[in-house]
């Protein structure tokens, strides 16, 4: 039962975080759920595509790039992002910028979880991996998930770039966590594994300012709309 509660927490603690930080038009909690369910079950294909393309060879730092980049990043992003668009971007509860970042934070946090779960039971010592995930992949899910989501909000309501937000989205999302785990991965310079951290950190920024910047997206938004009525 502790080591369950220890893989859930992180996420749980992430989704509590981002609900309170919508505040202009909170998304209904049953939908919340709904779209968490998604992304737990948007595993599933992450985990086909990987199996299919993974490439062992860590020592080559051409081949872990194309592991980490495209073939974990690709899936794993891509497949938060089917579902995300398949689940909710239609949605009118979907009817703010702020809500691309919310959404994309609860299909990731429905990934991260079962993938916690799975890391967390798996291992010799879960308190350990529960602790290190804690701080570490959660949070990265995190920051993935919001830079996504910040341009998935701004493709919604700008359909003239449309495709060129998604691309930022999807790319953004695919180089954080690429870089991430190509650092985390390789096996040719042990002092690569600080990079991870580094692009941690980048990411956390710049997912705070995302998160402020589309807050005031949504104030404008939603202020413009008002007034249209």
């Amino acid at each position: 039962m502790n080591n369950l509660l220890l893989a859930i927490a992180p996420s749980t603690a992430w989704i509590i975080y981002i609900y309170y930080r919508d505040i202009h038009d909170k998304e209904p909690l049953r939908l919340l759920l709904k779209v968490f369910l998604f992304g737990a079950f948007s595993i599933v294909p992450a985990a086909i595509l990987e199996n299919l393309f993974e490439v062992e060879d860590k020592l080559n730092l051409i081949t872990t790039a194309y592991s980490t980049f495209f073939v974990i990043a690709g899936a794993e992003e891509c497949s938060k992002y089917f579902f995300m668009r398949w689940a909710i971007y239609k949605n009118k509860a979907f009817n703010e910028p702020f809500d691309g970042i919310v959404y994309c934070v609860m299909i990731s946090m429905g990934f991260a979880t079962v993938e916690n779960l799975m890391y967390v039971f798996n291992s010799e010592n879960p308190f350990q991996t529960a602790f290190l995930r804690m701080l570490t992949a959660v949070p990265a899910h995190f920051t993935f998930s919001v830079i996504m989501g910040y341009y998935v909000g701004l493709a919604k309501f700008n359909p003239g770039k449309r495709l060129q937000f998604t691309m930022f989205g999807i790319g953004g999302a695919m180089f954080f966590h690429g870089f991430y785990d190509f650092c985390l991965i390789q096996q040719k310079n042990e002092y690569l594994f600080i990079g991870a951290f580094i692009s941690l950190i980048v990411a956390l920024r710049l997912s705070y300012l995302a998160l402020k910047k589309q807050s005031v997206n949504s104030k404008i938004f939603m202020d413009e709309r008002k007034m249209e009525i």
